[in-house]
């Protein structure tokens, strides 16, 4: 068979490898693998399998992830699950679907006492792969998102949103009462991060702590693979999103809003902005970073949807590796939510 699973691989190897797969994304990245590795609670993992002749064959970048308190040898058991964002890539050849189902069956030996789950986030279609990973019992579950086309002239991008939307950001770039940028200094990163941490507490969602996101600036603002939005309004800032560039991508990331200013359309505005940066600096697809599952209300995917994209399912696939310590740790997160 002449295949190996490794944990290590040279850099410039592993970058130009996920450089050159079609389906090569920015959380498979070496880059994005030391940025998580400098969080807390979060331990990035390198799977691949390497042929013989050394060629890369498939790979994966899975990140267990523990609770803030983890540190206490029952809640690490309890609470550690694994989170692979930019799934798995394999090539497309007999040999690279050999590999990939090499690489899970070691992957799945390995990990079983470590994680409580493994969870792929596809962001590409692996329809092709689906029998693999199902037969390594990774199940198929539906998750939605929106991919805006970049690839047109920007007239063309603004007239596929809806009728409405289009009538609110032209007479919000008229008034001119809300500015967006993108930001480069480390005090409007800091800001971007406070109204983005506002948003996810008042929704009751979990936000890394600053320091990450410092870290990000830091190493991934000179390499071109990330930018901070502001929108302001009269100099108070209300709304912001981070997105990642990679390849011909623009990914959304992390976003928020200010909703006590909403009547002036702050998110819509900035949402402009950042595909007509997208379209101009050569993006050929806005990834708007998911839209909830098929069979549950999400109110975010009524504000993406606004947007004209095309509504993609390419789902997540997870593997339940101790499926008695799941049952104890989904009581234990609630309890645990509800008392923090």
């Amino acid at each position: 068979m002449g295949l190996n699973i490794v944990r290590t691989l040279p850099r410039e190897q592993w970058h130009n490898y996920v450089q050159q797969h079609p389906q090569g994304n920015i959380f498979h990245s070496p880059e994005m693998f030391d940025l998580f590795s400098q969080l807390k609670n979060h331990v990035p993992q390198l799977w691949a399998a390497v042929h013989s002749d050394g060629s890369i064959q498939a790979l994966m970048t899975p990140i267990q992830i523990t609770l803030k308190d983890g540190g206490i040898s029952l809640l690490r058991q309890l609470t550690t699950r694994a989170v692979a964002y930019g799934s798995v890539l394999h090539e497309a050849t007999p040999l690279g679907q050999e590999a990939l189902a090499m690489l899970l069956q070691s992957y799945n030996q390995s990990v079983g006492k470590e994680v409580i789950f493994t969870e792929l986030r596809n962001l590409a279609d692996l329809t092709a792969a689906q029998p693999i990973l199902e037969q390594h019992g990774f199940a198929f579950e539906g998750h939605l998102n929106y991919l805006i086309n970049l690839d047109l002239p920007l007239e063309q991008v603004m007239e596929a949103m809806g009728k409405r939307l289009r009538k609110q950001i032209r007479s919000g770039l008229n008034k001119k009462q809300v500015i967006v940028q993108p930001v480069n200094t480390v005090a409007e990163v800091r800001e971007v991060y406070d109204l983005i941490l506002k948003s996810y507490t008042a929704a009751q969602v979990h936000l890394s702590e600053w320091e990450f996101f410092e870290g990000a600036f830091n190493a991934l603002s000179p390499q071109g693979m990330i930018t901070f939005w502001l929108a302001r309004f009269e100099g108070q800032s209300v709304a912001a999103s981070i997105e990642l560039p990679y390849k011909k991508t623009l990914y959304g990331w992390y976003s928020g809003v200010d909703r006590e200013f909403s009547k002036y359309y702050p998110g819509e505005l900035l949402m402009w902005h950042v595909l007509e940066w997208g379209v101009q600096h050569g993006y050929t697809i806005y990834d708007f970073g998911g839209a909830g599952k098929p069979d549950e209300e999400y109110g975010v995917r009524e504000f993406k949807a606004k947007f004209g994209g095309e509504l993609v399912n390419y789902g997540r696939n997870s593997c339940v590796h101790r499926p008695k310590t799941l049952q104890i740790s989904k009581l234990g997160y609630e309890i645990y939510r509800r008392f923090r």
